[in-house]
């Protein structure tokens, strides 16, 4: 793994990669469809929607709200309706500040660490890398959720998905972070679960991993061509000279 040799520091995804965080954005998207009765989709359909930001969320969501809703009236016999006269990128716009409104109820006890994550960022701390975190979710929500899952003091700098012009895929976060940490793009190392990450790695020229969990839209994150590939967060240790071993409580095998 010579890419691994250079690297200097490491950014992480959130939503997928480091957390589960599809509970408390499902209640908060069916929520706000629920406000503008449309119809709720659930966490099976919402976590093929997680990863472009909330705005893309919310279209997709009402998109497909509006669609089913068609669906199920005209099996009904009955034409379909809209809110009024309001026009739909209004309603888009009502979505998402309804979202908003519901997700700051639900973005803390919807959310939780996926398995190895702590203790891998605890190790990886503790070897003096830098870390950071790259997330296209909107910033007021990110520096809370850190602090309640117990995370935040892991990370150099932090990047939400108000704290750029263009959100990943695009590399501009990614090039931040470089900025950020005195890094050049080549010493950075990008963790994440979905094809945006992975394309937004290597337009910034930096070494990605991508996670075999996560919400790739339902598809298999090989196919994004990262780096290297790992089925756990944990798998990051020997690939950088830190065994597993170093970083569990316990170990029985």
């Amino acid at each position: 793994m010579s890419k691994m040799q250079s690297i200097q520091g490491i950014a992480f995804d959130l939503d997928g990669t480091l957390v589960d965080s599809a509970p408390g954005l499902t209640a908060a998207v069916d929520s706000a469809l629920y406000a503008l009765e449309l119809p709720q989709a659930g966490e099976a359909r919402v976590v093929t929607w997680i990863g472009n930001g909330a705005d893309v969320l919310m279209e997709r969501a009402f998109n497909w709200s509006r669609q089913e809703r068609a669906i199920q009236r005209a099996a009904q016999g009955k034409p379909d309706v809209d809110v009024g006269d309001v026009p739909q990128e209004e309603q888009v716009r009502m979505l998402r500040k309804l979202f908003n409104r519901y997700y700051e109820e639900t973005v803390e006890e919807g959310s939780f660490l996926f398995p190895d994550v702590a203790d891998t960022l605890a190790a990886l701390h503790a070897k003096g890398l830098p870390l950071a975190l790259v997330t296209n979710k909107p910033t007021p929500f990110v520096a809370p959720l850190l602090e309640a899952l117990g995370i935040a003091q892991y990370f150099t700098f932090v990047v939400g998905g108000d704290d750029v012009v263009n959100k990943k895929p695009h590399p501009e976060p990614l090039l931040l972070v470089c900025k950020k940490l005195n890094i050049q793009s080549h010493e950075l190392l990008f963790v994440g679960d979905s094809r945006n990450d992975i394309l937004a790695a290597q337009a910034a020229g930096s070494t990605s991993v991508g996670l075999t969990y996560g919400y790739n839209y339902g598809e298999d994150i090989t196919l994004s061509k990262p780096d290297f590939v790992f089925e756990s967060l944990k798998d990051l240790l020997p690939a950088l000279g830190l065994p597993h071993s170093e970083n569990q409580e316990t170990k029985n095998d």
